[in-house]
């Protein structure tokens, strides 16, 4: 097993509540603990699935690793280093390092810009490439990992002129121009068309392989998880219940939210409409 590239140690954020005014007199403060004091390490090279219903606290703790966010407590070891609290240019390097793909690509996006736009911005702001023609050819390489070819049919389209699909690719291609070492995927697919999700998965995976990266996906979808990861660590009320491989989790599953979670994963069934259609 590779060494860890990322270490997790009594991670917390908490936020605090606004008080009323017999709370203020008293002093109490309450705090709502979206991430309560989580433990776990990425290896290098690994797909490291984070997953939970809505509100758990597993977005959060992207935030935190990208540095979006202040911990309250714990740290955050990168490559050997504490990266928990940084100096704003040590911050921009630890940034090139680790990129994130968010959620809703069209709403990360700028839809005033074409997509060499969006591509050549993070180039820009890291000082990456001297001419705007070193530029093009780095924006040219990453849309052509992401099998959007030929690139320079996509790189003069708005976010609007793409698919949903065609968006989360340029959103990853996005990530992938700084060459990182690591990408915290937040719900990658979920905003995509189900036909077009393994499609997207699948691209994720042979990039992940052909430039050696590591994912941190965060979902609530056990199914993408369990045929897009190595690990899964469940998450519930901003706590880990439960880690292990992604098989041993789903087929083995030992924590009564995992086996919730797992159970309310919908089945395909075969059978017969009352019309007498056969369906699945």
């Amino acid at each position: 097993m590779s060494e860890p590239i990322l270490k997790i140690e009594n991670l917390k954020e908490w936020f605090p509540v606004r008080r009323t005014i017999a709370q203020l007199l008293k002093g109490e403060q309450i705090w709502v603990k979206a991430v309560d004091g989580i433990t776990f390490d990425i290896n290098q090279g690994e797909i490291f699935g984070l997953v939970g219903e809505s509100g758990c606290g597993k977005t959060t703790t992207g935030k935190l690793l990208m540095k979006l966010l202040e911990p309250t407590d714990g740290k955050i070891m990168f490559k050997g280093k504490d990266v928990t609290h940084l100096e704003a240019n040590k911050l921009k390097e630890y940034r090139r390092n680790v990129q994130m793909v968010f959620q809703d690509p069209y709403a990360s996006m700028n839809p005033r810009f074409r997509a060499q736009d969006v591509l050549e911005e993070p180039l820009i702001i890291h000082q990456v490439g001297e001419t705007r023609a070193e530029r093009e050819k780095i924006v040219r390489r990453s849309l052509e990992e992401v099998r959007l070819i030929p690139p320079e049919e996509f790189m003069g389209r708005f976010p609007h002129m793409l698919s949903g699909g065609q968006r989360q690719r340029v959103a990853t291609a996005r990530t992938l121009v700084l060459s990182p070492s690591m990408i915290v995927a937040d719900e990658p697919v979920s905003m995509i068309d189900l036909s077009t999700r393994a499609e997207i998965l699948h691209m994720m995976k042979t990039v992940q392989r052909e430039l050696g990266l590591t994912y941190l996906y965060i979902t609530h979808d056990l199914s993408t998880a369990r045929y897009f990861t190595d690990r899964i660590a469940v998450m519930y009320l901003g706590k880990i219940v439960e880690l292990a491989s992604a098989d041993e989790v789903i087929d083995n599953a030992l924590h009564p939210y995992t086996k919730a979670l797992i159970a309310a994963v919908c089945e395909p069934v075969s059978g017969k409409s009352n019309t007498g259609r056969s369906y699945l």
